[in-house]
C-alpha cells in the first residue's frame, strides 16, 4: 500500500504546481494591454490547457487520499481538519475555473494585485495541511 502513498503524493504535487501557475497566468492576464490581443491569446491557451491537464490530477489526488483513508482506516479530528481543508482547495480549484472562463469571454474582474494575493492561498492552505498530516496534531 506504500504505492498508493506515493502516488497519492505525487498527484498532490503535481496538482499544487498548477494551483501554483494558474494564478500566474492571471496575474499576466489582468496586465495585457488591450490591443494586444496575441498576448492574450497565448496566456488563454496557457491557462486553459493548464486547468485541463490539472483537473483530473486533483481527481486522482483526492481518489487517492480517500483510498487511503478508507484503505487503512487512519482516524482523529486532524484528518477532518484535513479534509476540510482539501474540500477549500477543491473549492479554489473550481473557482480558478470561472475565472479562466471569465477571463476567456473577456471580462476581468480584478485587478492584477487581487490574483497575486489570490495566487498565495494554495501555499497558506499546503502549509496547513501538511502540519496536519506530519503532525497530527489532535
Amino acid at each position: 500500500m506504500l504505492i498508493v502513498k506515493v502516488l497519492h503524493l505525487w498527484m498532490v504535487v503535481s496538482w499544487f504546481a498548477g494551483l501554483f501557475y494558474l494564478p500566474r497566468i492571471f496575474v499576466n492576464l489582468a496586465m495585457v494591454a488591450p490591443d494586444s490581443a496575441a498576448e492574450r491569446d497565448r496566456l488563454l491557451l496557457m491557462a486553459g490547457k493548464l486547468f485541463r491537464f490539472m483537473t483530473p490530477i486533483a481527481v486522482l489526488a483526492v481518489a487517492l487520499g480517500l483510498w487511503l483513508w478508507f484503505g487503512f482506516g487512519f482516524s482523529g479530528g486532524w484528518l477532518h481538519a484535513k479534509t476540510a481543508l482539501v474540500v477549500a482547495l477543491l473549492a479554489y480549484h473550481a473557482y480558478c475555473g470561472r475565472l479562466l472562463r471569465d477571463f476567456q469571454a473577456g471580462r476581468k474582474l480584478h485587478g492584477h494585485v487581487w490574483y497575486r494575493y489570490f495566487n498565495e492561498l494554495p501555499v497558506l492552505l499546503l502549509l496547513a495541511v501538511t502540519y496536519l498530516a506530519v503532525v497530527k496534531p489532535f
